[in-house]
């Protein structure tokens, strides 16, 4: 299991994608889809792993929401665990939620450490998808569930013009993949009980009204905060975005499972 290292989401990005998709929120959906991809768990007094927590705003909403036992954070951006970190403190939560930088590589816990593992929209950094669910079956205990979102292309390939140019803006080393490679790396690793569902007509209206608050009451705010040159490539990620999720070809996708 590998992930690009380093510090991809710097301050100016940070600050464009939480005004874009709300403060603590570095994907979109905000609180209400955090509750779509949990319905139905019981989290009280559980260990819960969330892999790529970012700034821990969901995190830090799953802690006081939902009463777990602990919640562990990772991330391999040391700028984004910080800011996790000093949140939680912040929000009197740091005896429940943690927030830690690892290294990529195999998740450095012990196997049969958590209840549930959770992710929402990181999953893309990490190729190796095989490795990936194995790591989670790892550290899942019996009985344990995976509750997860991510960006999922249709097919794994050969990619579209469209969505080469899109991932070629975003340049955040996407490891895109299709939901049929995504169940597959699922029940190669053992999970049961899969389930996944295609969040792409809900997005395709959210991302129409993304650019057009991104270019239109959002831009000179953002300009004065972050720079023009930043705020103009970013809506040309955005354009190029909905292209891809208006072809369907970019699908993000609930996924649950469970560990027998």
């Amino acid at each position: 299991m590998s992930e690009d290292q380093g510090q991809e989401h710097d301050d100016a990005m940070v600050t464009l994608l939480e005004a874009v998709w709300g403060d603590g929120f570095l994907s979109p959906g905000g609180p209400d889809e955090i509750r779509k991809i949990v319905d139905g768990i019981d989290f009280t007094g559980k260990n819960v792993l969330d892999i790529g927590c970012g700034t821990g705003g969901i995190g830090l909403f799953l802690s006081e929401q939902y009463e777990p036992g602990s919640f562990t954070g990772i991330d391999v951006d040391s700028g984004l665990i910080a800011r996790a970190n000093a949140e939680g403190e912040r929000r009197g939560l740091q005896k429940t939620a943690s927030f830690i930088c690892v290294e990529p590589g195999p998740l450095p816990f012990d196997a049969d450490t958590f209840d549930v593992v959770f992710s929402k929209d990181a999953m893309i950094h990490i190729p190796e998808k095989e490795s990936l669910f194995q790591e989670i079956f790892r550290v899942l205990k019996p009985g344990g569930l995976v509750a997860a979102c991510d960006w999922m292309s249709s097919t794994d390939g050969p990619f579209s013009p469209e969505l080469k140019a899109y991932i070629a803006l975003e340049d955040l080393g996407f490891g895109m993949a299709s939901p049929e490679r995504y169940r597959n790396a699922m029940v190669a690793a053992g999970l049961t009980d899969i389930t996944m569902t295609d969040r792409n007509p809900w997005y395709r209206e959210k991302v129409a009204h993304e650019c057009d608050a991104l270019s239109g009451p959002l831009y000179e705010g953002l300009v004065q905060e972050v720079g023009q040159e930043f705020v103009d490539h970013s809506v040309d990620i955005w354009r190029a975005l909905k292209v891809v999720v208006d072809s369907g070809e970019l699908r993000p996708t609930h996924m649950r499972a469970r560990k027998p």
